[in-house]
């Protein structure tokens, strides 16, 4: 029997190394070969019968044709997982809507002495982590968990969940079962650090759980006040802490402390003429720019908002901005959207359609005791290659300013 792989990223990309697959992805529209021998093959051309397994893609939703027909479907994770089960190195996943990737690297930066790699969503894909490091730290999307039936984390950590990917999913009780999924399948020598709200999902393994920062400190037996990181990163690092206190007993406040939080999340700059901005491109949900909104309390805020909004209704934004000082500058395919919500909301609003021409706005009118904010809570694929060039323009923008 056949196996196949279903698209042609990343992370399928470093399982066909190992050569002998079938590769189907929406951008083949004829039959080829690739470096590694695998037969590349248009989406049309896969037969579930003549396949003895499939392994997809995260980001390939329920919906797609190929998912329907598949009969021997697993995720990356359950390949892995079956495949060196016997000697798969400790696992640790990180999931949750807003700051996973940011734990997951505080996580790796405080353990990468005690012989952990990092990978999963953010680094490097699973076939190309090495099987001798100790730990394996993982950035764990919805959609790998959808997908995954056997592989379990033998630590799971779980940032708060709020409306995002949607679209993918369906609703949110779909987004909130797959990243629930793993409690369901881990044994009782398993760990998981969830929000309050899930500290009653039926489980086998030890549930920590947590409502705030302040309960995390008091987990790590650290003082908030000695970490150098606010909101919303004091979660993020609270919770990389409460990890390598399970596992060695231990908060090294100091090392965490020298980590640097990459760009595009939070990133303040001032241009030429002192007044401050904020790239905060990476905000690509609800909760990530509502956790923004919550760090400039007190300022007055030019907030650009708007992408994709990836079918997530984005009310709850301004629910959180409807008692603040804020003038919001729309972008994006949902720029009308969010133009009537402005109006329904009594906000007001420009409705500017393109990054630069919020920029332009907003410098006609910004004070040097104001903040002026790109945290978008969409996707920038309907505009932009990535987030990341997003911010890019954004920084480039502001630079030209006269």
């Amino acid at each position: 029997m056949k196996k196949s792989l279903f698209g042609y990223g990343g992370t399928i990309k470093a399982i066909a190394k190992s050569g002998g697959w079938d590769i189907y992805d929406d951008k083949f529209s004829k039959i080829s070969t690739d470096e590694f021998g695998n037969t590349l093959l248009p989406v049309s051309e896969f037969k579930p019968e003549n396949s003895g397994l499939e392994i997809t893609t995260p980001g390939i939703a329920p919906s797609h044709e190929l998912i329907k027909k598949a009969k021997n479907l697993i995720s990356e994770y359950d390949y892995f997982y079956e495949k060196h089960t016997k000697n798969l190195p400790f696992c640790i996943w990180i999931s949750g809507t807003n700051g996973k990737t940011t734990t997951t690297k505080m996580m790796q930066y405080l353990l990468e002495n005690h012989g952990s790699a990092m990978g999963g969503n953010v680094g490097t894909p699973l076939a190309d982590l090495s099987s001798q490091a100790k730990i394996w730290i993982l950035e764990t999307s919805s959609f790998t968990m959808h997908y995954s039936n056997t592989a379990k984390p033998d630590i799971y950590v779980l940032l708060p969940i709020t409306p995002d990917h949607l679209s993918w999913h369906g609703d949110f009780s779909e987004y909130e079962k797959a990243k629930l999924k793993p409690l369901g399948m881990m044994s009782e020598n398993g760990v998981a650090i969830v929000p309050k709200a899930y500290a009653k999902t039926p489980t086998k393994a030890c549930v920590i759980s947590y409502e705030n920062e302040t309960d995390l400190a008091k987990f790590c037996g650290v003082d908030e006040s000695e970490i150098g990181f606010k909101t919303p990163f004091l979660m993020d690092a609270l919770l990389a802490l409460a990890v390598e206190k399970i596992l060695l007993d231990k908060c090294d406040v100091g090392r965490l402390n020298k980590f640097v939080i990459e760009p595009n999340k939070l990133e303040e700059f001032r241009d030429k003429f002192g007044r401050v901005w904020v790239n905060d491109t990476k905000a690509t949900n609800i909760d990530a720019t509502i956790q923004a909104i919550k760090r400039y309390d007190g300022k007055f805020l030019h907030l650009i908002l708007g992408g994709d909004d990836k079918g997530v209704d984005l009310s709850p934004v301004f629910k959180a901005l409807s008692a603040k000082n804020v003038q919001i500058y729309t972008i994006g395919s949902n720029s009308q959207k969010l133009t009537i919500l402005s109006e329904k909301f009594g906000i007001k609003c420009v409705k500017c359609d393109i990054l630069q021409n919020a920029v332009s706005e907003i410098s006609k009118s910004l004070k040097s005791d104001e903040v002026a904010l790109l945290s978008p809570a969409c996707a920038s694929l309907d505009q932009f290659k990535s987030y990341a060039e997003r911010g890019n323009k954004f920084k480039e923008f502001v630079a030209n300013l006269n």
